[in-house]
């Protein structure tokens, strides 16, 4: 009988074993990536546990830019939908427009947000969501310029100083168009407000850059005006990792979602008002 109790206990102990052993551990917060949940099943990791982490340049009203010591605009409010619709918190790293691709492929960033327009040389680098708006890229002169329209500014024989922020899409039109092809030199600014402030003394002789904010810097600034002319249309949106495909397509899904049910627009027509 003792041989009997005996054994039986130990075959306990070595069931009792083997099930701990087939536990899985349970996620303590201590990973550098946390996990979510989009609600169904489909599960992904983001950089900060519990929160979306978004990397802007806050330079660039009214997508982004700072008031009252927040980064606010359309960027900003658009990421907060995002997350909220992925339960997450939403946390905003401002930096160079130039570091946050590097941001997002270290990944010190889940998401970049900044008016960034889709490129092939950018896809290179990361991913992007379907396109939220549509930008178009403009020139700034002084209002007693004699350049008045972008013709002018890419004529043959034309000589001109073109203000840009660096790395911007207006950098890279200009690069090609004007330093490219002979026509005038690029001076790249690390914000647009400095390239619009070398316009105003003198230092170029327009700025390129999009038209929302370019009608925010003419407002602040006496004697200058934007051309009629357009100078390139574009679309714009979040670009991600490509290493991590399952956060991507929790927010690519998130978005189209919140642009189906008007919240984008919504969100748009908040900061630019119709003419």
């Amino acid at each position: 009988m003792k041989k009997l109790i005996m054994s039986l206990l130990a075959s306990a102990m070595v069931l009792s074993m083997a099930a701990c052993g087939n536990t899985p551990a349970s996620n303590d917060g201590s990973q550098e990536s946390a996990s979510g949940s989009t609600g169904e099943g489909s599960s992904f990791t983001t950089v900060v546990e519990g929160k979306l982490t978004m990397a802007t340049n806050a330079t660039f009203p009214p997508y982004e830019y700072v008031e009252g010591g927040n980064i606010t605009g359309i960027d900003a409010e658009i990421a907060a939908a995002i997350a909220g619709k992925l339960g997450l918190e939403l946390q905003i790293d401002d930096m160079q427009f130039t570091a946050i691709t590097e941001s997002i492929k270290n990944g010190k960033a889940d998401i970049g947000l900044a008016g960034m327009t889709v490129t092939p040389d950018r896809q290179e680098e990361v991913d992007f969501t379907v396109s939220y708006a549509t930008g178009i890229q403009v020139v700034i002169v002084t209002e007693d310029s004699s350049i008045t329209s972008v013709d002018d500014l890419l004529a043959e024989g034309a000589n001109h100083k073109v203000g840009v922020q660096l790395n911007t899409t207006g950098d890279m039109f200009t690069t090609d168009d004007v330093e490219g092809a002979g026509k005038g030199e690029v001076i790249r600014y690390d914000k647009g407000a400095d390239a619009v402030q070398a316009l105003k003394t003198g230092k170029v002789d327009c700025v390129v850059i999009d038209n929302e904010p370019a009608k925010a810097f003419v407002a602040e600034n006496e004697g200058l005006k934007v051309l009629e002319t357009e100078y390139a249309v574009e679309d714009y949106a979040a670009a991600m990792s490509k290493d991590n495909p399952a956060l991507y397509e929790a927010v690519n899904t998130a978005l189209q979602e919140l642009i189906a049910d008007g919240t984008i627009q919504g969100i748009i027509d908040k900061y630019i008002k119709a003419e």
